[in-house]
């Protein structure tokens, strides 16, 4: 390929020219690349790393606000640390250890005859009442006063 003057508005060609003769690889595309051209300059970078925090910090929060009570607190948990993750290593890591944890205490259950399966099922489901019931109770709502006028 002939290498044109860029004088002459064929700048473009020349890029590409140069792109094709250089040894780096070629640029990401798709969510990756944009996030690699916000982190090409100190500001983007530490821009993206208070924004992600941010995020990730709210969302982790929030799950463990949700753990106890019946819904997807642990799963929000997750994809905070996940969002985390993406800018921050100590958050990779303490994620593996999450997802290595819920692994064997899941594949522990598994092993786990009928009887024991139920009584945790039951000590989950009594908790989780007790917490709701509490929950409600600081909203001044008392589930069993009500309860006992329909009895």
């Amino acid at each position: 390929m002939q290498v044109q003057n860029s004088d002459t508005g064929d700048a473009d060609v020349i890029k590409d020219g140069a792109a094709e003769r250089s040894g780096m690889p070629e640029r990401r595309s798709g969510i990756k690349g944009w996030l690699d051209g916000i982190r090409s300059t100190r500001t983007g970078a530490l821009t993206l790393k208070i924004v992600i925090g941010v995020i990730g910090t709210v969302m982790v929060a929030g799950g463990l606000i949700m753990v106890p009570f019946p819904g997807p607190g642990w799963l929000v948990v997750f994809a905070g640390l996940a969002v985390l993750a993406t800018e921050f290593h100590w958050a990779h890591k303490v994620l593996e250890f999450g997802k290595q944890t819920l692994h064997a205490w899941t594949e522990w259950y598994k092993r786990q005859g009928w009887t024991l399966r139920i009584i945790v099922l039951v000590v989950t489901v009594a908790a989780a009442a007790v917490i709701v019931y509490f929950g409600l109770l600081t909203l001044g709502i008392d589930v069993i006063e009500i309860a006992q006028r329909f009895i």
